[in-house]
């Protein structure tokens, strides 16, 4: 038996689009048939995004999007839904980090961290959920394409240094997963988090070519970073009803760091 991932017909919102993993999902989930709402908040990094996938054939629209701003949020799900329909997967990527020392972390750091990492990711989620759970409760019954993925990371599993308040704020996000999937699974809404490792992107390819990345390389497992396209197999499943019977799991794509 083969199994295939089509989700021709689904509308998927991608918060962080405009680069690194948030564009790569964006990219892999129109190549599986979903129409794909580009949120971030550098439209034109989104509009060449969406040249590039409406170049393959796809179908992509740009929404402006602050996570850290209630009504941007609201805003710009209100837009998606009004162009392109119901939105049946949420890609809840948008991140920040910062590194310093625990010692050195200010007020202001540790707000920017989790306003959008944890605040902003908890409000997207929130705003899309509604949505669905009225869907569903007009329906009277559970609904399928109620798939909400929420990126987390390693370091919400394993706390790392100099990137402590960041590992604080996914590991809330990942505590929050499963508070949402415990709420809503019974409406057919499926909520999920993954938990990258390294992944080598545009943002942070440099860094891997100095001294101190070679060091960090060393010490992973396999002693390698992944590459976006790692998490591709992963992402479709989640977002897919093959994902049916899975809610509330937290699933590590990270080479067995976190181990």
């Amino acid at each position: 038996m083969t199994y295939s991932i089509d989700l021709s017909g689904r509308v998927a919102f991608v918060t962080g689009a405009s680069s690194g993993l948030g564009a790569q999902f964006a990219r892999v989930l129109s190549r599986s048939g979903a129409a794909v709402v580009l949120a971030a908040r550098r439209i034109e990094k989104l509009k060449d995004l969406r040249a590039q996938i409406e170049g393959e054939g796809g179908d992509a629209h740009v929404v402006g999007l602050d996570v850290t701003d209630i009504d941007s949020i609201k805003a710009a799900v209100a837009h998606a839904e009004t162009e392109m329909g119901s939105i049946d997967i949420l890609v809840n990527n948008s991140g920040v980090s910062t590194t310093q020392r625990i010692q050195d972390v200010t007020e202001e750091d540790f707000d920017y961290v989790f306003d959008t990492n944890t605040k902003g990711a908890f409000f997207v989620a929130q705003e899309v959920g509604k949505r669905m759970l009225a869907r569903s409760k007009a329906r009277r019954r559970a609904s399928t394409g109620g798939h909400i993925i929420n990126i987390a990371s390693a370091a919400g599993l394993r706390v790392l240094p100099q990137i402590g308040v960041y590992a604080m704020s996914k590991a809330a996000v990942v505590h929050m997963t499963k508070a949402f999937a415990l709420e809503w699974g019974r409406f057919g809404i499926n909520v999920n988090a993954l938990c990258p490792g390294y992944i080598d992107t545009e943002i942070n390819h440099h860094h891997w070519q100095t001294e101190q990345g070679q060091k960090l390389v060393q010490m992973l497992p396999r002693k390698r970073v992944g590459k976006p396209e790692d998490l591709d197999a992963a992402l479709l499943m989640l977002a897919s009803d093959r994902s049916h019977f899975i809610n509330g799991a937290v699933i590590s794509a990270d080479d067995g760091f976190s181990l």
